[in-house]
């Protein structure tokens, strides 16, 4: 064996250990999310006091539908309160809000984030409530959403993730976004759950309880990856995330591809950074004090965006299968054919069936173009955490129910 070839298989093997594991990590989880979750929807029905907050930025063109949506839910008026955090809305925005039946708690800072807002409304409002429930600007609520949670809400519990699904797939990178997020719905949440970890929180669709929050918030200082650093901070401590996989919160999808690159940018940049600042410190909670937990999220930053790792499937796999039929390795050969099967049928038993449509194929069709602006995400991740970008939302309706 010469030392190209030496070289070669040195760091085929770094390789294809990182992403052994990767594959096998979705496929426990992802064959877990397939059995049905009863402990996470066990409270009782006692209604709970619920404070709504929905931080938004600049969202003068569609937060007037959202709070009116917000509105309309099944559950006692007198045991929810809708709250619009406007963050540089128009004059004539916050009039408008006004007459509605909700509180309107105006901010600017000269850096907005989503942590800032939500301390600041915190601060603003009385201490009466039960939960509290983070929407984003662009969420609409199913009518039954606060009656779950506050039924399914148990004595102990600080967090409970609801199910984020698509408000729109009206273009190819929304159908790629919902797809996407629903792996992560199986894999992260679900599958979790399933095995008794907790479920991972996305930054909306989320009820906590309300005194923790306003102990919690104050601490999170993020510009990007704010939910990130809450869940870290739970795990940290030793407190499960629950999850109710049939509470629904529409959610709108990146409807460009220039949203798209921004939007992976600067979630990948705020994966990078918590990876670097929490992955040997998990560790050592995972040594000293079996936070399992804790490591496991840390763990997960691990983990390559789903778009990314189909990307290496469909390409360096087939690369790395030829050049080991040629160097006649076909034992590194049958071990990446047998890794490829492995992570596809994880990716597709996570894939809900009601995809297993025409929306499939376009996403499977723009699928090239997605895995290109990953890469380009991948290579400008620099910096992105670090400041404040907008997604620029755009529908309030929902046409995937």
């Amino acid at each position: 064996m010469n030392y190209i070839q030496l070289i070669f298989n040195v760091l085929q093997l770094l390789l294809y250990v990182y992403l052994a594991i990767i594959g096998l990590y979705l496929l426990a989880f992802a064959l877990a999310s397939l059995f049905p979750l009863k402990d996470d929807n066990m409270g009782d029905e006692t209604p709970k006091k619920i404070a709504v907050l929905i931080p938004g930025y600049k969202e003068d063109n569609i937060i007037l539908d959202i709070a009116r949506l917000a509105l309309k839910q099944n559950y006692p008026s007198e045991f929810y309160d809708v709250v619009i955090i406007a963050d540089s809305f128009k004059p004539e925005t916050i009039k408008a809000l006004q007459e509605l039946p909700l509180k309107v708690i105006e901010v600017s800072f000269e850096i907005s984030t989503k942590a800032k807002a939500l301390t600041e409304a915190i601060r603003q409002l009385s201490d009466d409530y039960d939960l509290c429930v983070i929407l984003d600007a662009d969420n609409v609520m199913e009518p039954d959403f606060l009656k779950k949670i506050g039924r399914a809400w148990k004595p102990g519990m600080l967090a409970i993730q609801g199910h984020r699904i698509a408000k729109n797939m009206n273009t190819p990178f929304a159908i790629l976004d919902a797809i996407s997020e629903e792996i992560n719905n199986q894999v992260f949440r679900k599958g979790h759950r399933r095995l008794g970890l907790s479920a991972a929180i996305i930054g909306s669709g989320v009820a906590f309880d309300y005194k923790y929050f306003k102990s919690l918030i104050p601490q999170i200082t993020a510009v990007g990856g704010f939910d990130k650093e809450i869940e870290l901070k739970m795990l940290r401590e030793g407190h499960t995330i629950y999850y109710l996989h049939d509470a629904y919160v529409f959610d709108e999808k990146v409807q460009k591809p220039e949203t798209f690159h921004n939007q992976r940018r600067r979630w990948l940049s705020a994966q990078f950074h918590y990876l670097r600042k929490y992955f040997f410190h998990s560790l050592g909670y995972l040594i000293t004090k079996g936070n399992i937990e804790y490591f496991n999220k840390a763990f997960q930053f691990l983990q390559l965006p789903r778009i990314l790792l189909i990307g290496l499937v469909s390409t360096l796999f087939p690369l790395f299968i030829l050049i080991n039929y040629f160097l006649g390795q076909y034992h590194w050969l049958y071990r990446w054919i047998f890794l490829g099967i492995i992570i596809i049928f994880a990716v597709w038993i996570s894939i809900p069936h009601k995809f297993y449509n025409r929306n499939l194929l376009t996403a499977i069709m723009h699928l090239p173009k997605g895995i290109f602006m990953m890469f380009l995400s991948l290579i400008k991740i620099k910096g992105a955490n670090k400041r404040f970008i907008h997604t620029v939302h755009e529908t309030t309706h929902t046409d995937n129910n």
